[in-house]
């Protein structure tokens, strides 16, 4: 039976964004590890973009991006403490503006606050280090069952955020599948009578890396993969990973078996999500709306998983800067097609636009439909991407093949060849063969970052020089606490003398 909107033509659009996917992390496209069926559908059905690529390697500007089709040097917002812009459009405002029904469930990590709508009709909260009860619908779904008692949701960081460990949480009561619930009953009570667009957003695969039994056990260490360090490796990082080794508790030595663990655990969140996924396209189906809404699956950035013998993100090595960037919509996008022209999270925005008809674009985009890219009616593309600025920016512009970066805390620079080199262990930046093409990408990233007047990366055409950084020798120099505050106040729940570092 066809529905209200299929009789009328008007499509849905449903945003599937997860947090911290690598691009590399679903079996259809290549990954014989990981069990990923209903990604393998989407895949199957629809487009998938093997080069896609964040605007910015960490949460916050990553989505930003996302929400505005803009790069950061045009949001301003380069990295988690910045806020997001307050005088532009959002793509939800638009569409909300143009008659859907806008809704968002779990993490959108929207900056200066947590609980504001950007543009959302309606939101229901998860936020894995949430302002206060009050303000996050799962913490308050937690309260209601009685999950006082539960100090970390999410799963303990600090000194266990690499550390793979099971979820405090019954699977049912999971942060992952809470989501998957409240998206199933928007579904189930949307009436129809105007189209939606429904942003479902996990926290997961982010660490921790706490999955809920059993689906802790659907990978094992022993049968997990070697993480990819090449001999080199050294050569290939910038001080923002050694920096961030070093905050995340991750750079007193590698255990190579902690490392397969924990990639066994980060495989099983992402496998939990497309569980979830699986759920919810089955409820589309029976809808009858499911070729009737545009799906789009990606993620706001990777995760090292001790690739390099590094761990988080905040890298332009494809292990952090790719996500995977899936599309299905009938009539429009064809089955099965494996597109390798770079696209960005930037892309997004128009892409929902133009699914919903609309002909008048903010001013400013930096991003363009992927139907186009689709259907190869843009080639020859470069995306970009920024994490800070000024003495810590980190710079990348990449094409269908290569890739070139620049790290101003090193006064460095690195090239790829991806057209060889799919693993990125080589840095080709002195390489003779490549001075032609090298030279031409980073004049281009520069234009770019110099006609956004950027008074502090860049001047004269060149980079701006700073004095190099490098991590203090002491190894207890800067680790941090990042803690939930959750349920009651903790500390009076410790009996007296004793204390607890919180960090907030």
């Amino acid at each position: 039976m066809k529905s209200k909107n299929q009789k009328c033509k008007i499509p849905n659009i449903l945003l599937f964004f997860t947090d911290q996917q690598r691009g590399d992390t679903i079996h259809e496209l290549g990954n014989a590890y990981i069990q990923t069926p209903n990604m393998d559908r989407l895949c199957q059905e629809g487009a998938a973009f093997e080069r896609a690529y964040s605007p910015s390697p960490v949460c916050v500007p990553g989505r930003c991006s996302t929400y505005y089709g803009r790069y950061p040097f045009k949001t301003g917002c380069y990295d988690n403490c910045d806020p997001m812009p307050g005088n532009l459009p959002s793509m939800m405002q638009v569409l909300s503006n143009n008659g859907y029904r806008t809704h968002g469930i779990g993490k959108m990590h929207f900056t200066p606050y947590l609980h504001e709508l950007r543009g959302f009709i309606s939101r229901e909260r998860q936020e894995e280090l949430p302002g206060s009860v009050e303000e996050d619908e799962y913490l308050k779904y937690l309260w209601n069952k009685g999950y006082r008692h539960i100090f970390d949701p999410h799963g303990q960081r600090s000194e266990m955020y690499y550390i793979p460990q099971i979820s405090q949480l019954p699977a049912k009561d999971h942060p992952t599948q809470w989501v998957g619930d409240k998206t199933t009953e928007f579904l189930r009570e949307h009436d129809g009578s105007r189209p939606f667009f429904l942003m479902s957003s996990f926290i997961h695969p982010h660490p921790p890396f706490s999955p809920p039994t059993p689906w802790n056990k659907l990978y094992r260490a022993k049968d997990m993969p070697h993480a990819n360090v090449p001999e080199n490796y050294k050569e290939c990082i910038t001080y923002a990973n050694r920096f961030q080794n070093r905050y995340k508790y991750r750079d007193q030595g590698i255990d190579k078996n902690l490392v397969r663990t924990q990639k066994a655990f980060y495989y099983s969140c992402i496998s939990f999500i497309d569980y979830q996924i699986g759920r919810i396209l089955s409820v589309l189906e029976n809808m009858g709306e499911l070729d009737n809404t545009l799906i789009i699956l990606t993620s706001d950035h990777g995760e090292m998983l001790g690739d390099y013998n590094c761990f988080g993100k905040r890298t332009m090595l494809d292990a952090a800067a790719r996500v995977p960037m899936l599309a299905r919509f009938p009539g429009r996008i064809p089955a099965g097609i494996r597109i390798g022209e770079p696209v960005s999270l930037v892309d997004v925005m128009p892409t929902v636009l133009d699914t919903a008809g609309i002909k008048n674009m903010p001013e400013g985009l930096d991003g363009e439909s992927l139907y186009d890219v689709a259907e190869g009616k843009l080639t020859d593309r470069y995306v970009y991407s920024q994490f800070q600025n000024g003495s810590l920016g980190l710079y990348m512009i990449a094409s269908r093949n290569y890739k070139y970066i620049y790290s101003t805390p090193d006064d460095k620079e690195y090239f790829f060849d991806n057209s060889k080199d799919e693993n990125e262990t080589m840095n080709l930046s002195s390489n003779y063969e490549y001075k032609d093409i090298f030279s031409q990408m980073k004049r281009r990233l520069i234009s770019v970052l110099g006609k956004c007047k950027d008074g502090i990366s860049v001047r004269d055409n060149d980079w701006i020089r700073y004095d190099r950084m490098d991590i203090p020798l002491d190894p207890d120099e800067y680790l941090l606490f990042q803690d939930n505050c959750f349920a009651n106040d903790l500390e009076s729940q410790i009996s007296s003398g004793y204390s607890i570092k919180l960090f907030s």
